[in-house]
């Protein structure tokens, strides 16, 4: 398996496909990429030359953000807006949905499981 930015990135998948296991490339950054420096992006990635894949490389960290730097500038701009207390923030904070979903429903998967409130026990109704 080639290694490209840190990442090991399949043998068997075209280029195109390998790259996308790369965090901030996706199937279009991956083709531009590819497309700029001439290689076939239908190409195994076991075909590719260990100066292919550092020119890869050396394309990927100058022209995007990618790999630590995107995770690191994500992590940066939501403790931001957790510190000025913005309505985005104090959602990132309390584990809500941030953009907008209704939470009266669903959301399950941002608010975690059920925590059920039991209801009245062994109370009769005595009309």
């Amino acid at each position: 398996m080639p290694r490209l930015l840190g990442v090991d990135i399949p043998n068997d998948k075209q280029i195109q496909y390998s790259l996308t296991y790369l965090y901030g490339v996706g199937l279009h950054t991956a083709r531009e990429a590819c497309e700029k420096l001439g290689v076939e992006p239908t190409r195994p990635a076991s075909d590719l030359g260990e100066d292919e894949l550092g020119q890869i490389a050396a394309l990927l960290e100058r022209d995007y953000t990618v790999e630590g730097p995107l995770r690191r500038q994500t992590t940066q701009n939501i403790s931001r807006l957790r510190e000025i207390k913005s309505y985005r923030g104090m959602r990132h904070r309390m584990g809500l949905p941030v953009r907008g979903q209704r939470t009266k429903t669903n959301s399950r998967t941002r608010k975690g499981p059920k925590k059920t409130v039991a209801g009245k026990k062994g109370v009769k109704d005595l009309r």
